[in-house]
């Protein structure tokens, strides 16, 4: 065969997903990406996707619970896991579903530019992710979109910065959290 032949080979076939839940979810959503970490299906999602898949995982997969909502800043990590098909951002948030009919856990990951740290909350569909979407906002400067309360849940609201950044500074300084009521 010539350098200049084009040739008809079949594109290869796409993963088998093992996980009905994992393969619902890219099959309506087909830029998701399934990955299996230690027994457990993950998702990655586009960003634009984060809202609609938690509501479709709600509302047609009865996942009756977001445990948890956090985020990575990945910075200086250099042991990353890069999974084929997503391209990494500094940030990843984290979203933990579980399914009490179902018996069943799912997480979802979304990438977030350091250029542009806006995502979409969960509290409308999820009215338990209120406080760790407000801690990670105070923590790693993550905005969610259409939340009730962005404020700062740990620090003063006249801090600078996000401790949990793996660019700012290490703190030497003593911090009174709200509602400390000082020292006695």
């Amino acid at each position: 065969m010539a350098d200049n032949e084009i040739t008809d080979a079949p594109a290869p076939a796409a993963p088998v997903i093992a996980d009905e839940i994992a393969a619902a979810v890219v099959e309506k959503f087909p830029t998701a990406i399934f990955n299996d970490s230690h027994g457990q299906p993950v998702l990655y999602v586009e960003r634009s996707d984060w809202h609609a898949i938690a509501e479709f995982l709600r509302n047609e997969q009865r996942f009756t619970q977001c445990m948890d909502v956090t985020a990575v800043d990945h910075l200086v990590d250099e042991t990353r896991l890069v999974i084929a098909g997503v391209t990494p951002e500094r940030f990843e948030v984290v979203a933990n579903f579980l399914s009490h009919p179902r018996n069943r856990r799912l997480r979802i990951i979304a990438q977030v530019p350091e250029t542009d740290t806006e995502i979409a909350s969960l509290t409308d569909l999820y009215p338990g992710t209120n406080f760790p979407e407000r801690e990670t906002f105070d923590l790693f400067g993550i905005t969610f979109l259409s939340h009730p309360d962005l404020t700062r849940i740990l620090l003063p609201d006249e801090w600078v910065g996000y401790p949990l950044r793996k660019d700012d500074a290490i703190a030497r300084i003593p911090v009174t959290f709200k509602g400390d009521p000082g020292p006695q």
